[in-house]
């Protein structure tokens, strides 16, 4: 199945919707006490899952109104999060390219939820705080079930679904600091969507294509089978420590290619346009302003 959070023009809030092709089911449309977002759907577990499944499948079979995608506004593919946890440094090109140490143990930080927005959304930050912002394409991994101390083997089996991510980030703020959250955390720069595609669609996670085009332009194309650290490894990794609650999003790394390594260097700037794309699951689009 592929859900996303979507909204007529002028509404501000998001419905959960599940998308068929280019069009979308709004499941309050067809579900007495509809699970109000997806995180929503995931706290109340696998019963609320199959019930969602087997009455959106009878209403797609008896006729239900689709409402057209184009007609709808996106909100990020997750909304309402317990964590999102990105890791760093988890393909070696860019790792190598921005002069970073491949530590032993995995890079951890925190993104915080401010940072999230939709496919088609309009991002800004203040030019005084930041000249050097940059894109990072990523998948994002959507935990289905409570995961403590799972191992490698079985790790795949807590995963939800997968998104598209875009991470962010102004770079001088990241090598200026000792910390990496506050840089990829402004307002808005966090964008996933547009679509949460669920785990029983992606076969393996390691086989999937992320590329980057920036105002027309491949900046980023590589596989995520050039990750350092597996999907599989880094859930069994976090939940070594920790639970990793139903919604918790995941972003797993971004390939090289990134603007600030490149001769000369590339940064999103004011007008600019980029869109990060994983085959199988979609293609997010971000609207860059400096104010």
């Amino acid at each position: 199945m592929k859900f996303a959070h979507l909204r007529v023009e002028g509404q501000s809030t998001p419905r959960l919707a599940v998308v068929v092709d280019d069009a979308a089911l709004f499941l309050d449309e067809v579900i007495d006490d509809a699970p109000r977002d997806l995180q929503d759907l995931l706290e109340k577990g696998a019963p609320e899952y199959d019930r969602v499944r087997a009455l959106t499948a009878n209403a797609l079979t008896h006729g239900a109104s689709l409402t057209p995608i184009d007609d709808l506004r996106h909100s990020s593919a997750v909304l309402r999060p317990p964590q999102i946890i990105a890791i760093g440094a988890n393909y070696a090109a860019h790792s190598s390219e921005l002069k970073l140490r491949s530590e032993t143990a995995a890079t951890v930080f925190s993104l915080w939820p401010n940072s999230l927005t939709g496919h088609e959304s309009i991002v800004s930050w203040p030019s005084d705080l930041t000249g050097q912002v940059d894109y990072e394409a990523e998948l994002g991994v959507i935990i289905g079930r409570p995961a403590r101390n799972v191992s490698v083997r079985n790790a795949l089996d807590y995963v939800f679904g997968y998104t598209v991510v875009n991470d962010i980030t102004a770079r001088d703020l990241q090598f200026s600091e000792a910390q990496w959250s506050r840089c990829k955390s402004f307002d808005g720069f966090t964008p996933t969507g547009p679509l949460v595609v669920t785990a029983d669609e992606i076969a393996d996670p390691q086989n999937l294509w992320l590329t980057t085009h920036v105002d027309g332009r491949i900046l980023q194309d590589a596989s995520s089978g050039d990750m350092v650290r597996t999907v599989a490894e880094i859930i069994a990794y976090l939940s070594l420590t920790s639970t990793l609650l139903p919604g918790t999003l995941i972003s797993t790394g971004s390939p090289g290619g990134a603007g600030y390594s490149r001769k000369p260097q590339v940064f999103l700037k004011d007008g600019s346009t980029v869109t990060v794309s994983i085959d199988r699951i979609g293609l997010l689009t971000t609207h860059c302003r400096e104010i």
